[in-house]
C-alpha cells in the first residue's frame, strides 16, 4: 500500500470505520449522528464509496488520536508529526517517497520546503477523498 495510502487508512479507512460503526451500535437509532462533533457532520450529502460514513473530521479524529497517545505531536503544521501520531516511520525516506508518489516537483534534499508542501498536500487529499478539513490546513 502507498504511504498516502496508509495515512488516509488510518484516519479514514477500516479503522475509522469501525468505530463510527461502534459508536453508532452503542447509540440509540435516531437520525443525527452529529453527537461527537457538531460540524463534523454537514447535511447528509452521501458521496461514501462503500459505507453509509458520508466523511470523517480529520481534526476531531487527528485531536483524539492525539489525546489518546498522550504525545505532544503537532500533527497541524508538522507531516512528521502526523506520522508519528498515526505510526508511521517518518524517517527522510518515507517522506521522500511520499514526496514522489504526491507529485512533488521541488528538491527532495531541501526538507524544511519539502515538509511544509507535503503536510499541505496530504490535508488536501485527505479533503479530496471526503475527509472534513479545516480550511487553515489546506490553504
Amino acid at each position: 500500500m502507498s504511504i498516502f495510502g496508509t495515512i488516509m487508512g488510518k484516519i479514514m479507512g477500516h479503522e475509522a470505520r469501525a468505530q463510527a460503526a461502534a459508536e453508532n451500535a452503542a447509540r440509540p437509532s435516531t437520525p443525527a449522528p452529529a453527537a461527537a462533533t457538531p460540524a463534523a457532520s454537514s447535511g447528509g450529502t452521501a458521496t461514501a464509496v462503500a459505507t453509509p460514513m458520508a466523511s470523517v473530521d480529520v481534526a476531531a479524529r487527528l485531536d483524539d488520536m492525539k489525546a489518546a497517545s498522550r504525545q505532544n505531536l503537532d500533527w497541524r503544521h508538522s507531516i512528521v508529526d502526523l506520522m508519528k501520531l498515526l505510526g508511521i516511520d517518518s524517517d527522510i525516506t518515507n517522506r521522500r517517497a511520499l514526496a514522489n508518489e504526491l507529485g512533488y516537483t521541488g528538491d527532495l534534499n531541501d526538507s524544511a520546503t519539502m515538509n511544509v508542501w507535503l503536510h499541505k498536500q496530504v490535508m488536501q487529499k485527505l479533503a479530496e477523498n471526503g475527509g472534513t478539513v479545516p480550511a487553515n490546513l489546506t490553504d
